[in-house]
């Protein structure tokens, strides 16, 4: 339940309490609004659900918003979480058309005997002001200077193997969060945290491999086998994630969420307020990686629904549930 439907809540339940007392105990209504202006019942209605200035997405009262994001579904696997129902599970083994014979469970014991196993990021409260940067690959962030901007957020989330240096003054320098999937991985230095993003089971048979023995050495095709990440900073997307967003954001049935979508969707449960970068064509109209040295320009994005989510991206900026910076 949003921030604002449990204060909407906590207000009907005291105004029908406020109907009772007054009318059926019969106690004198300078009685209960002594009662009423109390200052727990004040900070029950009042307090803030952040310390940010600007927004503070779980106070968001959007209608649109309120109907799409659904706060009860933790982005990250954890050792409390993990249960999947058979139709999730079915769906997402078919995703890359990889199934796997290992049994889930014993595959969730071995992982969370490598990584930590604790629920993260469940600490929101009115005393937390976490601000996010979502930088995406696209072309469109060459000539930003973008990156001092990027650096000043707490978080700052990139994907794959989009590269930092040489472009400093565009992207910044900062990576907290590197959200990657096998074939996509890179190694990582030990403050940043490792987010695996699974299309398969073996994705996470493979991670628990990679910060270990090493003995998964291909996955779709050939994957780095030991991987350089601080093991415990390393997490993994929840599949009931990336399902939630696929059938409540995006309304699909064949096709996946993106990464660059999902990153974004992972930083709207877990930030205050999210900045996106390095979305979209660039000024040209051209769809290109900012790191390609000769730019193509394309428009198909495979199993992606990149039309639709742009859409929606451009929605949340508009209705200042995010910030949208689309370059020069």
């Amino acid at each position: 339940m949003g921030y604002c439907k449990r204060k909407k809540v906590i207000f009907i339940v005291l105004l029908s309490a406020a109907i009772f007392t007054v009318t059926m105990l019969k106690v004198p209504y300078s009685h209960f609004k002594h009662l009423m202006n109390n200052s727990l019942v004040d900070n029950l209605l009042h307090e803030e659900p952040c310390a940010c200035a600007e927004r503070c997405l779980a106070a968001s009262d959007d209608d649109w918003f309120s109907e799409r994001f659904r706060d009860d579904v933790h982005p990250l696997l954890s050792l409390s979480n993990s249960e999947l129902s058979d139709s999730i599970f079915k769906w997402w083994q078919t995703l890359q058309s990889t199934r796997s014979k290992a049994n889930y469970t014993e595959v969730i014991q071995k992982l969370f005997s490598v990584i930590p196993g604790e629920d993260r990021y469940r600490d929101a409260d009115s005393s937390r002001c976490r601000t996010c940067a979502v930088v995406g690959n696209s072309g469109n962030l060459l000539g930003s200077f973008y990156g001092p901007l990027i650096d000043n957020h707490d978080f700052v989330m990139r994907m794959n193997k989009a590269p930092v240096e040489g472009f400093e003054k565009d992207v910044g320098y900062k990576t907290t969060h590197r959200i990657m999937y096998p074939e996509s991985a890179i190694h990582l230095d030990s403050d940043t945290h490792l987010v695996l993003l699974p299309f398969k089971l073996l994705d996470i048979q493979w991670v628990t491999s990679a910060l270990s023995d090493g003995s998964i050495k291909r996955t779709r095709f050939k994957v780095i086998d030991k991987l350089q990440a601080n093991k415990d900073k390393a997490m993994v997307l929840h599949p009931a994630f990336i399902y939630y967003v696929r059938a409540t954001w995006l309304h699909l049935r064949r096709s996946y969420p993106s990464t660059g979508f999902l990153v974004l969707m992972f930083a709207l449960h877990i930030c205050d307020e999210v900045s996106v970068f390095g979305f979209g064509a660039n000024g040209k109209g051209t769809w290109h990686h900012y790191f390609e040295e000769m730019p193509k320009k394309f428009k198909r994005t495979g199993q992606h629904p990149g039309g639709l989510e742009h859409q929606i991206i451009s929605e949340l900026h508009q209705r200042n549930l995010i910030d949208l910076y689309t370059g020069w």
